[in-house]
């Protein structure tokens, strides 16, 4: 799929891809359709789930903000001005509502462990009727979730954070684009500007950590007549901003985490010294300046996704992020705690629906928040 034109694109003849799509999904042992008990019990909880939350926050007016079309709605927030700083209260899908302990859901999400994306199709870790369903934060609809009650200081760092399943419920779902359209036009929605404000802070905090965000352009393909287009789209600011509310509750769940001594962490060490010298000379062969001193993270976040020499920058700074890992641990804190990239500890914990394991970090967490035994 080698697009000749950022914006349109090019068409892309389906003849043989399609099949070589299927046979990498056989190589890699993707799993197929979802067993017929699997789907009988997804039904059977959907209709009637197996608890709901004592707490009640709908009335509470939570908003989604997702890529056009999306379903599988794992987080919704609410924001708001507290003193001189702000509370920042994030829903996350509550699959306990939904996934019974050694079930036949259970036992298959454990098997498929994330949703799978290929260009073609996309492979969920639960059954539609719960991911794109009952357990996803729909517009207009009471859900379950885990609630994370954030307060951050005037700089954005949090300060205090509490987390509890309630009942939710999503008053719009809002899109990337249309987000940053609006705030670019001047609106006076304050929740968007609150999206604004406390992104810009917690994108300063990162920074002055030594983070490193990788401005990696979003990759659509859509299916046309007689093959598919493959468009290249750089990020709005809105993503990112969207991204820190997300990646801040991931650094208040390890915090949680490492207090209690039991967890499971996304952990990534610090690039060697020789991965960040040959990053400089790639871009001094392309003639984009990297001034001495700046670290390598404030460099990549200055790259612009849409200059062709910037891009190729983007995808050689992978060389970067390698180690990543899962690190469990359970009574003496591992020797590794910190997501390099995030410059802290981090923990994967706002998107059940579509990855495994943070269904067990929010059940972890809620519990270590309300004294309880994990």
């Amino acid at each position: 799929l080698r697009p000749t034109d950022p914006e349109a694109g090019e068409v892309v003849a389906a003849a043989g891809l399609t099949q070589r799509f299927d046979a990498i999904r056989a190589e890699q042992e993707v799993p197929e359709e979802f067993p017929a008990d699997v789907l009988a019990e997804a039904e059977r909880v959907a209709a009637q789930p197996l608890s709901q939350p004592e707490r009640d926050e709908s009335d509470l007016p939570f908003v989604t903000i997702d890529p056009p079309g999306s379903m599988d709605l794992d987080q919704a927030m609410h924001l708001e001005h507290d003193g001189e700083g702000y509370r920042v209260r994030y829903a996350i899908a509550h699959l306990e509502s939904f996934v019974e302990p050694g079930g036949a859901i259970d036992e298959e999400a454990r098997r498929r462990g994330q949703t799978i994306y290929a260009p073609d199709e996309r492979t969920p870790l639960h059954p539609p009727v719960l991911s794109e369903g009952a357990a996803s934060l729909l517009p207009d609809e009471v859900r379950p979730a885990y609630v994370w009650d954030i307060r951050l200081d005037a700089r954005g760092e949090h300060t205090a954070a509490e987390v509890y399943p309630a009942l939710v419920r999503s008053v719009e779902r809002l899109e990337y684009t249309a987000v940053q359209e609006a705030v670019d036009g001047g609106t006076d929605d304050e929740r968007l500007l609150l999206l604004r404000e406390i992104g810009d802070k917690r994108i300063a905090l990162e920074q002055e950590r030594g983070g490193a965000y990788l401005p990696m352009p979003d990759q659509q393909v859509e299916e046309v007549e007689g093959g598919f287009r493959l468009h290249l789209r750089p990020l709005v600011p809105a993503e990112d901003w969207n991204a820190q509310i997300s990646l801040l509750t991931g650094i208040v769940a390890a915090e949680m985490m490492l207090e209690a001594r039991v967890g499971i962490l996304r952990t990534m060490p610090e690039p060697d010294e020789q991965a960040v010298a040959q990053l400089r000379r790639i871009a001094r062969a392309l003639g984009v300046e990297w001034a001495e001193g700046t670290a390598h993270g404030a460099f990549l976040r200055s790259l612009d996704g849409s200059d062709p020499k910037h891009l190729a920058l983007i995808h050689e700074s992978t060389v970067l992020f390698r180690g990543a890992a899962y690190t469990a641990f359970d009574g003496q804190q591992p020797e590794i705690v910190e997501q390099a990239a995030i410059a802290a500890p981090y923990a994967h914990v706002t998107a059940p629906l579509r990855r495994l394991v943070d269904r067990f970090g929010l059940a972890l967490c809620a519990a270590v928040s309300a004294g309880q035994e994990v």
